[in-house]
């Protein structure tokens, strides 16, 4: 269905903008709950969903009040800033800032994700290549500290080594309750086109050399995400801003957008999103996982609910199944083996793309695989001059790096029966070898010493002792490995 919008407009404070007041008071609960926490009790946020696929920590004991933290405070048009509750998810900060033709410089693809969220624990989509992560966008942030402490980091002055060490840390130095941002404006289209290729090697140099130009055959590229089905068929999507009005597509009802990618024809295929559908069009589907719940089926999607097509839904059925055991239940039912959870997102060096896509399709049973170009916002000479440090996550300063994102499970095999996360070793072992990280949203199975070697095991140690000197708060390696 194709329909026709206009630019939002409106400068008045929206209703998901607080205020100081309420921010304040929200605040002042927080550090409350904090205090009342038992000193032998790990802490922990009281938060019912989350955007993990690893292990959280026991939901049974009491935890920190974030109940008043899930909105913006303001909004800046002017100075293109917004300051925003640590809770806020993406979705309800690009409401507030739509309204004044701003979004975020990073908007991640799903809409329950929080800013704090993103820049604790990273964050990427398709303007990376040209903006980098969530938390190069971050002019200052306050933070609760594991020592019960409020304090402001900036990159600069007296906080400047948590200001650094809080991307990747994933709440084991503190939590944020205000972060400011900064914002770019958008018009409130985006044309889309979507390039064939039929081999990994032309995707990899295409990507090279779109993040180096800028453009793609003249015309100028703001939006940059992949897609890989085969290895004889990948998709790049070059998307562009315009403010020239005209009908758009809409996949938040029958339409379904990874399938709207594929086409046969050497021309691209080419489409139009408004800006906010565009920021949301992996969230409906989840970006392909929807198949999983059904509802890619047209004869259950014609009748599930479109309030209910979206990812904090499908979060909701993955925790009764893991609660349930229920997957696993029906494969043994089935005769099947029970299945490995193979989620993960990985970075790698672009040269080394079409050798990671190679070897993980012919290894790893899981199609398609989402491809997101990446530089580091500062810093774009191989040199590394002005380029901030971020030493949990070090990426190099100047060169371009590809996310592989692959969400989904495979059988395990009898030979691996006795080793839990069989593939999902073999993969962190191929990312090292090509020079790549990973992202610790997932399980992990690293051990201790290769674990502080790519994730910054010295400089984060230093940092946690200062700002949480008791251990109120998991360490990283706990938190991201040892509890699954």
């Amino acid at each position: 269905m194709d329909r026709t919008v206009q630019s939002p407009t409106g400068n008045s404070p929206g209703p998901h903008e607080v205020g100081a007041a309420a921010h304040a008071a929200g605040v002042r609960r927080l550090v409350a709950s904090y205090r009342a926490i038992p000193r032998e009790q790990t802490v922990r946020l009281a938060k019912k969903t989350s955007n993990l696929f690893r292990a959280r920590q026991d939901t049974s004991v009491p935890g920190l009040d974030v109940s008043g933290l899930g909105k913006v405070i303001s909004v800046d048009p002017v100075a293109r800033t917004a300051d925003v509750q640590g809770m806020c998810t993406y979705e309800t900060l690009v409401d507030a800032t739509l309204r004044h033709g701003l979004v975020p410089l990073v908007v991640p693809q799903l809409k329950t994700i929080t800013l704090g969220g993103a820049v604790t624990g990273l964050g990427i989509e398709s303007t990376s290549f040209r903006n980098g992560l969530p938390h190069e966008s971050l002019l200052e942030v306050d933070v609760l500290t594991g020592a019960g402490e409020v304090v402001t980091a900036r990159p600069e002055g007296e906080h400047a080594d948590l200001f650094h060490a809080f991307p990747n840390s994933y709440g084991t130095l503190g939590y944020s309750t205000r972060l400011r941002i900064e914002l770019e404006a958008v018009p409130p289209y985006v044309a889309l086109r979507h390039v064939r290729f039929h081999d990994l090697q032309s995707v990899q140099d295409a990507m090279d050399a779109i993040v180096d130009a800028g453009e793609y055959r003249g015309e100028r590229v703001d939006y940059l995400d992949g897609v890989v089905f085969t290895d004889s068929e990948a998709y790049l999507t070059l998307g562009r801003q315009t403010d020239e009005p005209g009908p758009v597509s809409d996949y938040t009802g029958m339409q379904i957008y990874y399938r709207s990618i594929q086409h046969d024809g050497a021309t691209p295929r080419t489409d139009r999103l408004t800006v906010h559908d565009y920021l949301w069009r992996w969230d409906t589907d989840w970006f392909w996982c929807s198949r999983a719940f059904g509802t890619q089926n047209p004869r259950i999607r014609r009748f599930w609910p479109r309030r209910y097509l979206r990812s904090s839904v499908y979060w909701k059925l993955i925790a009764l199944d893991r609660k349930f055991d229920i997957a696993d239940r029906l494969e043994r039912r089935k005769g099947n083996p029970i299945r490995e959870r193979v989620v993960q997102d990985i970075e790698v060096p672009i040269e080394n793309t079409a050798a990671f896509l190679r070897w993980f399709l012919d290894e790893i049973p899981i199609e398609p695989l989402w491809l997101c170009p990446l530089r580091l916002r500062d810093g774009r000479d191989d040199d590394g001059g002005g380029a901030r440090e971020w030493p949990l996550y070090p990426l190099r300063a100047g060169h371009t790096y590809v996310n592989v994102g692959f969400w989904s499970s495979v059988p395990v095999e009898e030979a691996d029966g006795v080793v839990e996360g069989a593939t999902n070793r073999r993969i962190e072992r191929r990312v090292s070898e090509l020079d790549g990280h990973k992202s610790l949203y997932s399980d992990s199975f690293y051990d201790r010493d290769e674990f502080d070697a790519l994730y910054g095991g010295n400089y984060y140690s230093r940092v946690k002792k200062i700002y949480d000197p008791d251990s109120r708060l998991l360490d990283l390696y706990s938190k991201a490995v040892q509890r699954r």
